[in-house]
């Protein structure tokens, strides 16, 4: 972020609000291409924040202002972009559609108290689409869904509308839809040329009489009171007019039993049904308790080129979406762990707040975008930051006193300052040195800690290495700013391959974080991801090891001789000594073990660790003057070497525990591609969910290094996969020496 603005915009001044209930936090959800950056920048053009509109193609759009979204051509990151409608400030949260970003989405799940599901007219619905909308599902989020390019030459509102009734469920219900004289280009949908009410002779349209009273003309109004056909020529079903098209009598007839449905009136339903003409401020307040509970969405189409449904789509979300106020916020601890009672939505309260996204700008520094919960951000002030629960992905658990310096309103990259953030609003804060996606921001007199949303987990291993010495403290300061602003990266430094690895979502995140190293002047090359194998004893095999050495005074001498067994997988490393007569004195024999047990960590000839064996001291010999402790724990070595020359071993791999949730259409190429990897399948079982099946295998390690990417290209972008640690087995490849297979 910077404070500096781009050339395609000259932002107006941010204002402060400082009532939690004229605040609307609005995420914006849909697959990627589906127009939520183009919307969002429509948004803010008709509403005055910039004086004209970007392009997605030119890399000039508010949202879309980093180097790997510009050239990619699509999100890959969450994006604030405030507007006003009235005296509402509406938060748009635009994030990406991609699955390789699903942190981003769920950040801004966390920061939203709706959603807009956005879907193109010209695509429908897809496996993706229905992979965000669970997400959505999952965290309870309150949604609308906007059917976007309804100008492109293959739209069909319509088709769309029913294809989410499919995949959603009967609550996705119009609340608009296209008006007549729609010929595709008018942003009103292609085909739909029947879709308007009917023309009387004077070219008025029907339903009532011109103004907004009646909802006649396109001068009556736009919004949830406009009359039957709104100014950018969309039929408002929640007008009260008579309509003529029997598609939209029939709509509105579901809408509104849709609306009465959730309405704590019992009794409105059943006098709606008795004839009874509910009043519409009524339907627009039980509009908004119905989308509020999460089981009403409203559909509203719309064209960001022409501006169809524009107006109509910022009323929606002022009158009919939930504030601050009534969404149910996260459960807070102290930073002891001690449950604390439920945060209100209170300018006044104990100051809460959460990081849902790190950004490191080369002129300001760390940028921290915050959701305030309670309480008021103010310039100037200490505050706590507390960060637990982390420590698995490299996030070290830390309790830090800091002081706000400013307080900004964000603008895509642009930062606009402003006096204060009360309960409910979302800012940015900058040079929070020890803040970290995902950290709880409180008053230093009373540190609490909100529960973190889930967060999903890395599985494709991209292993990395600085090109040159000089770029080595580069890489590592690079690495810690990517770390701390992404918790979907997780770095891993393996001390047994020797590499540093950085797990990645997939192919697109890993191509995000390379380029954000090399753009912060970081020379870096991606090698092979090595996996860390272990070595054993097939059978049983005897050593000998003896180490003499005489070059004048003290001499060196230790003879050992050790039988080695297999143990069963798991079992470690078991020493025993059997010796007899003293033929090795009792000091020296831990001086055995020693050696012995070096040499396993070591590996032998392959290099690998030998893991589940026991070694067993059976005889030896030693020297009153030139004994020792080196000199024995060197015999043990060579005892182990002599016992692995002799006897066969075996390679072992590491193998996971994979489970695989996937669509049943796909359940028949998933299973033969586990078994192309050598995997078991332990057993398949269908899930709560219908048409959803679960697959349990354990694979090995090796077969699994693309996997994440693998999976999606064969399940469509539907499955998803976890995956922890098993076992380790034999590789198929014995060697005499331990080499590798």
């Amino acid at each position: 972020m910077s404070s500096k603005n781009s050339d395609n915009s000259h932002p107006a001044a941010a204002v402060a609000v400082d009532d939690p209930g004229k605040v609307r936090n609005v995420v914006l959800v849909g697959p990627s291409g589906s127009g939520k950056t183009t919307l969002t920048e429509a948004l803010l053009t008709g509403t005055g924040v910039l004086s004209r509109a970007g392009s997605v193609a030119e890399g000039t759009t508010v949202c879309d202002h980093d180097p790997a979204a510009v050239r990619q051509q699509r999100s890959v990151g969450l994006a604030v972009a405030p507007v006003r409608h009235g005296d509402i400030k509406i938060n748009l949260i635009d994030t990406p559609g991609y699955a390789d970003f699903v942190g981003e989405l769920r950040a801004g799940l966390r920061a939203a108290d709706a959603a807009l599901f956005v879907v193109c007219a010209a695509e429908g619905v897809d496996a993706a689409t229905r992979a965000l909308w669970a997400e959505c599902a999952a965290v309870g989020m309150p949604r609308a869904v906007v059917i976007s390019r309804t100008d492109h030459q293959r739209a069909d509102v319509a088709a769309t509308i029913t294809a989410c009734q499919e995949a959603f469920g009967a609550g996705v219900v119009p609340l608009y839809l296209p008006g007549d004289g729609s010929d595709g280009n008018d942003g009103s949908g292609g085909g739909n040329e029947s879709r308007g009410s009917s023309r009387s002779g004077g070219g008025s349209r029907s339903g009532g009489g011109s103004g907004s009273g009646g909802g006649g003309g396109r001068g009556g109004g736009s919004g949830l009171f406009a009359g039957g056909v709104t100014e950018t020529g969309l039929v408002n079903l929640l007008a009260q007019v008579e309509f003529t098209e029997e598609e939209h009598r029939a709509g509105r007839e579901v809408l509104i039993e849709g609306i009465i449905a959730e309405s704590e009136d019992e009794t409105l339903l059943e006098r709606y049904l008795g004839g009874e003409v509910v009043e519409q401020a009524t339907l627009v307040a039980d509009l908004e308790k119905a989308v509020a509970r999460g089981a009403f969405h409203p559909v509203i189409p719309v064209c960001a080129t022409t501006g169809v449904g524009l107006p109509e789509l910022l009323d929606g979300i002022s009158r009919a979406f939930p504030s601050p106020l009534e969404h149910p916020l996260p459960e807070v601890t102290g930073v002891d762990g001690v449950p604390r009672p439920r945060l209100a939505v209170d300018p006044d309260g104990p100051l809460v707040a959460e990081v849902v996204r790190t950004a490191v700008d080369s002129f300001v520094g760390r940028v921290s975008l915050v959701r305030v919960f309670s309480g008021t951000l103010r310039p100037e002030r200490a505050v706590h930051v507390s960060g637990h629960g982390m420590g698995g992905r490299g996030h070290e658990d830390h309790d830090v006193d800091e002081r706000v310096a400013h307080v900004y309103s964000p603008l895509g990259a642009s930062l606009r300052e402003v006096p204060f953030c009360v309960a409910g609003d979302l800012c940015a804060v900058t040079k929070l040195g020890s803040a970290e996606t995902g950290d709880t921001v409180s008053a230093p007199d009373e540190p609490l800690l909100v529960r973190p949303w889930a967060m999903p987990e890395p599985l494709l291993p991209v292993a990395v290495a600085a090109r040159s010495r000089s770029d080595e403290d580069s890489l590592a300061r690079n690495l810690g700013k990517l770390v701390a602003g992404d918790p979907t990266l997780r770095l891993e430094r393996n001390t047994e391959t020797h590499q540093l690895v950085l797990w990645c979502m997939g192919e697109a995140h890993a191509d995000v974080v390379l380029a954000r190293l090399r753009a912060g002047g970081t020379e870096v090359d991606t090698e092979p991801v090595r996996v860390a194998l272990r070595e054993t004893f097939a059978s049983v095999a005897k050593g000998h090891g003896r180490h003499v050495k005489q070059s004048g005074g003290h001499g060196q001498y230790a003879v050992c001789d050790v039988v080695v067994e297999p143990l069963p997988r798991g079992a470690g490393f078991e020493f025993v000594d059997r010796t007899v007569g003293g033929s090795i004195p009792n000091q020296f024999v831990p001086s055995v073990e020693k050696g012995v047990r070096a040499q396993l960590e070591r590996g032998l000839p392959g290099g690998h660790p030998v893991v589940d064996v026991r070694v067993t001291l059976v005889d030896g010999k030693a020297h009153s003057v030139d004994s020792s402790d080196a000199a024995f724990q060197t015999a043990g070595s060579l005892a182990l070497k002599d016992a692995a020359s002799g006897g066969a071993t075996v390679l072992l791999e590491p193998v996971d525990e994979v489970v695989v949730r996937l669509p049943d259409e796909h359940l028949g190429a998933v299973l033969g591609d586990l078994s192309a990897r050598r995997g078991r399948v332990l057993g398949t079982e269908a899930d709560v969910s219908p048409g959803i099946s679960t697959i349990r295998a354990e694979v090995p390690c090796t077969s699994l290094l693309r996997y994440a990417v693998e999976l999606r290209s064969l399940t469509s972008g539907t499955g998803a996969h976890t995956r922890r640690f098993a076992h380790y087995e034999p590789l198929r490849v014995t060697t005499g020496s331990g080499g590798q297979p």
